[in-house]
């Protein structure tokens, strides 16, 4: 059974499942709240996204060397309470018809920076649980979560925003945060603290960085990561409103649409390490790099009837690629760095490529104001291409990924 033959691996995959779930919830939910009851303008919506990665850019590294430091199983569980915590405030806040723009700016900023500390210790308390072996099936089996959660998400949502409005879907993805604490807290293997030692934080964090910069295999990864994740945020903080808006969808129709086109997504999910023994991981890596940025050039001509088929198409193909190199990528990533630096490793790629996402947000909403939804979507296809040369490069000679 792989990585799934131990228990609590299976507990840490239940509990990602079902944070997994509410998170694409509010990925809907939360932007046309703000378009829809709140009357928020594109680049409000915009703002949202990015108070909701800014913490990534602001405490991505230090975070990284605190979780060297901690436990991470007690992280990964406050993490989630906290989440649920704030995220209920939203509907209770609007039962009360006291919701505003702010507290919901607020409400995200909060949620991201748990998310922070959350996704740093999540990857970098998987190898404490299964041996380096398992590393890719347990990655490919946390991705097809991701992957099951991007197809049933939209959908979810949309029917849910549709029967009972936003609110209540921000407290069904309130509930998935506590079920992911819950199964958390049953998992039973020992999770040993570090041991103390001087800590010197700008020190402990320029030893991550030696091992990014030190492995170009690994740093080309991240910079393309950081790169396509710039373009592609630019396209993310517009596309729920330019679907709303200028395609003139509903809510459950921008559900069901979102559903479809992230089959991709579980189609990688299940097919990944197949594909990475046939043709090599190195090329499967840089492939995907490719496939994602040839999909991205569909979703500009979106629109109604057939033309919806595009958002379809770009969806699958984009999907698939994104899961293909979070697979490869991060099970390469656990396996280069030292155990002892992994916290602080996975920070730093994490800064790189969820630091640039505010920019990014911001970009695509300062653009869509001045040119418009669908040249903004075009910016952001461009981009999102352009960056693969950055893993072709390296990559275009090797069969398999090897330290470098």
């Amino acid at each position: 059974m792989g990585a799934l033959g131990n228990p609590d691996f299976r507990r840490l995959w239940v509990a990602d499942l079902a944070s997994q779930l509410g998170s694409r919830i509010d990925v809907l939910a939360v932007p046309l709240l703000a378009a829809t009851a709140l009357g928020a303008s594109v680049f409000d919506v915009s703002l949202l996204r990015v108070a909701g990665t800014l913490p990534y850019l602001v405490l991505g590294l230090q975070v990284g060397a605190w979780c060297d430091r901690m436990r991470h199983r007690p992280v990964l569980i406050a993490a989630d309470v906290g989440r649920a915590l704030l995220i209920a405030s939203v509907p209770i806040a609007a039962l009360f018809g006291a919701l505003g723009l702010v507290q919901l700016l607020s409400v995200v900023l909060g949620v991201g920076v748990l998310s922070v500390f959350f996704e740093v210790a999540h990857q970098t308390y998987v190898p404490r649980l299964v041996p380096r072996e398992h590393l890719p099936d347990a990655n490919a089996r946390l991705q097809t979560n991701l992957s099951m959660a991007a197809v049933a998400g939209p959908g979810l949502a949309g029917l849910i925003v549709q029967a009972l409005g936003n609110a209540t879907a921000l407290a069904v993805d309130a509930v998935s945060y506590l079920c992911s604490a819950f199964w958390l807290r049953r998992i039973e293997t020992p999770d040993a603290r570090p041991e103390p030692g001087p800590r010197r934080l700008l020190r402990e964090i320029g030893d991550g960085l030696r091992v990014v910069r030190g492995n170009r295999i690994l740093l080309a990864i991240s910079v393309h990561g950081a790169v396509s994740s710039f373009f592609q945020s630019v396209h993310l903080a517009i596309v729920i409103v330019f679907l709303a808006r200028d395609v003139g969808l509903s809510p459950w129709a921008i559900g069901l649409l979102g559903t479809v086109s992230l089959t991709g997504a579980l189609t990688a999910g299940l097919t990944a390490r197949r594909l990475g023994a046939w043709i090599g991981e190195a090329r499967a890596l840089w492939g995907a790099a490719v496939l994602f940025g040839l999909a991205y050039q569909l979703y500009p001509f979106t629109g109604r009837g057939w033309a919806l088929t595009c958002y379809v198409a770009a969806g699958f193909f984009a999907t698939y690629g994104i899961i293909v190199l979070n697979v490869f990528g991060m099970s390469f990533q656990q396996t280069v760095a030292p155990p002892e630096l992994l916290g602080r490793v996975n920070s730093i790629t994490h800064t790189l490529i969820l630091g640039v996402v505010p920019l990014g947000s911001l970009l695509g909403g300062v653009l869509a104001s001045a040119f418009g939804m669908r040249v903004t979507l075009h910016v952001a296809a461009a981009g999102v291409l352009a960056s693969a040369v950055v893993l072709v490069s390296p990559l275009r000679k090797l069969r398999d990924l090897v330290p470098g």
